[in-house]
């Protein structure tokens, strides 16, 4: 409404100021140039001539307008005052629209900073502009969900450098420990010598396989995965795995048995893929109980491929479910335990088969956890 008052306003100023301007014009005309006009109307749009009537004697002098003369001019000057018009009115209007656009831009930039520097603040603006408000308001959220991913990434790093601490000092205490005692105890039995220095070397094995996983996680999470695709026979992939993890099984009295067709042919980056199911299978070991199998079941459906690794253990609660592939999560949070890596396997793992555009997915009961991994359209169908 106040916007429509303003308007009216301004039409009513608008005709007042050409009345005035129009009868200033009008007067001096008409008295400043001293019937000027008068003399150029009269000479332009008027015929005088000499007519006899008659009987009457003589001629008379006739004076009358010439009407094709001035038709003509009415409707050039019509056109041209409608022009001149219209002209002014453009001016005035686009005038007025970018005094209300600067206005507009002023207002809501002012709001924005409002808005966007208060955290607590809210926003209302006129319905007119309210497709704006809802964009201001988006914009605010995505900062803050910005802010709070910078935070969380911020975070991680300071995790990263604890736990780089903590889990690459335990292993380099004890190598440098041990080859401490190895060189100050120079007539050390031979037994103890070899069993020390088997201790050592274990410690030192750890030790690399903590930083390959750091280097891994890094290069993974700086750089885009690349993929070297080609043909990889599943079944023998996952034979090759279970058997490298045979002296650890055997210590724990545990088997792997594999449930799959034979020659599964699958589309994939084959060093990439057998990364990603040592990890699982390596934490499926890690968690399970002693005198029990950890069991892999295929299963093909069209060319979608599902690996499914199970294993009984202590169950997972379902709020740790949704953290467990991220980094640096471990189910021991105290971290004082030889179980496990450094909580990079699974988030490693993830980002290889999200990198073959599958999905890994856990879950957990009393009975058993399975880690399922789903990879389509990766079966190659031989033909016969």
């Amino acid at each position: 409404m106040r916007n429509k008052s303003k308007i009216i306003n301004k039409a009513v100023l608008a005709v007042a100021c050409t009345v005035a301007v129009c009868a200033v014009l009008l007067s001096f005309v008409d008295d400043g140039l001293n019937g000027a006009v008068a003399d150029w109307f009269y000479n332009n749009f008027m015929n005088t001539y000499d007519m006899s009537y008659g009987e009457m004697e003589g001629y008379h002098t006739v004076t009358e307008p010439d009407w094709a003369n001035l038709k003509n001019f009415v409707i050039v000057f019509f056109v041209i005052s409608s022009a001149a018009i219209a002209l002014m009115a453009v001016l005035i209007s686009a005038r007025s629209a970018r005094k209300k656009e600067i206005a507009t831009i002023s207002y809501i930039s002012e709001a924005m900073r409002v808005y966007l520097k208060q955290e607590d603040a809210g926003l209302e603006l006129p319905k007119e502009y309210a497709e704006i408000e809802s964009q201001l308001i988006q914009a605010k959220n995505r900062e803050q969900e910005h802010l709070t991913l910078l935070e969380k990434e911020s975070q991680q790093k300071n995790d990263l450098i604890t736990y780089l601490a903590h889990d690459l000092k335990t292993p380099l205490a004890s190598v440098i420990g041990y080859l401490s005692l190895l060189d100050e105890v120079r007539d050390m039995p031979v037994e103890q010598r070899e069993k020390y220095t088997g201790v050592a070397l274990d410690k030192a094995y750890r030790l690399e396989e903590l930083i390959d996983e750091f280097f891994d996680i890094t290069r993974f999470n700086l750089h885009s995965i690349e993929l070297s695709m080609g043909r990889v026979d599943l079944y023998f992939l996952l034979q090759q795995l279970a058997e490298q993890f045979y002296p650890i099984l055997s210590q724990q009295n545990k088997e792997v048995e594999i449930h799959s067709p034979e020659d599964t042919m699958v589309w994939a980056d084959g060093d990439k893929l057998a990364r990603a199911f040592n990890n699982i299978l390596k934490n499926a070991i890690a968690y399970s109980y002693e005198n029990t199998v950890i069991r892999i079941f295929v299963e093909i459906e069209n060319r979608t491929v599902v690996v499914r690794f199970v294993n009984k253990g202590n169950p997972i609660p379902p709020h740790k479910l949704e953290t467990i592939f991220e980094k640096f999560y471990r189910l021991d949070t105290s971290r004082s335990t030889n179980m496990g890596g450094a909580g990079l396997g699974l988030a490693i793992a993830k980002q290889i088969i999200t990198a073959h555009r599958g999905e890994i997915l856990a879950s957990s009961s009393k009975e058993s956890t399975v880690f399922t991994v789903v990879l389509p359209e990766a079966l190659i169908q031989e033909e016969h």
